[in-house]
């Protein structure tokens, strides 16, 4: 009698600009597919009201950051409005190795360095779907910039010039989601999730 094959883990990338919804629906995937978990993320910022380190994030100095860049303990990292963020390989192999289902929001530049680094290892190989939220247009993407509230006009087009650069890479991601409504949008992340890997 063969013994049953031991399930692999998955890993999938999402990405897409600041206002697109990634966050929300990487959320509602968390939530609503249990077997999936949240790779947390490293950076030198300061931790956030309410924020926990190993939850939130793992919170570095710069010291022991650019230690563990020099150790090659990042699958990928960046620095991003003056601090470094990168993904920490003990944080995704484990998990991989034990079977479990990993789900990283990250941008066009960590996920390109991810996909790079995913042909060449073979704890990655074949396990890596990479998928992009494109909003439907540059005017609903600058509407959702608009109705957070949170950002002063600069920041706002700041963000829509960086905006357009991330779209032009949308093209190198396994999967583009097309934007609709927040239900239309997780359907499309769970049954690239459910069917990617069978």
């Amino acid at each position: 009698m063969t013994q049953p094959t031991k399930k692999q883990g998955r890993l999938l990338i999402v990405s897409g600009p600041a206002g697109s919804g990634k966050t929300t629906l990487c959320d509602r995937m968390l939530a609503e597919r249990p077997a999936v978990q949240r790779v947390v993320t490293s950076t030198t910022r300061k931790a956030r009201s309410g924020e926990q380190d190993q939850v939130d994030y793992y919170f570095f100095d710069y010291d022991c950051f650019e230690a563990k860049i020099a150790a090659g303990d990042f699958y990928e990292y960046a620095r991003v409005h003056g601090n470094l963020y990168g993904t920490l390989k003990a944080e995704v192999q484990a998990k991989l190795a034990a079977g479990i289902d990993l789900l990283l929001n990250i941008d066009v530049q960590g996920a390109a360095s991810l996909r790079r680094t995913a042909q060449s290892d073979p704890l990655l190989r074949g396990r890596v779907r990479s998928i992009f939220i494109m909003p439907a247009s540059l005017q609903q993407l600058e509407r959702r910039l608009r109705g957070r509230a949170t950002d002063p006009e600069d920041e706002i087009q700041r963000r829509m010039q960086v905006a357009i650069e991330e779209m032009k890479q949308s093209v190198l991601y396994d999967h583009r989601i097309l934007s609709a409504s927040r239900d239309e949008d997780f359907a499309q992340l769970d049954a690239i999730y459910q069917t990617s890997y069978t």
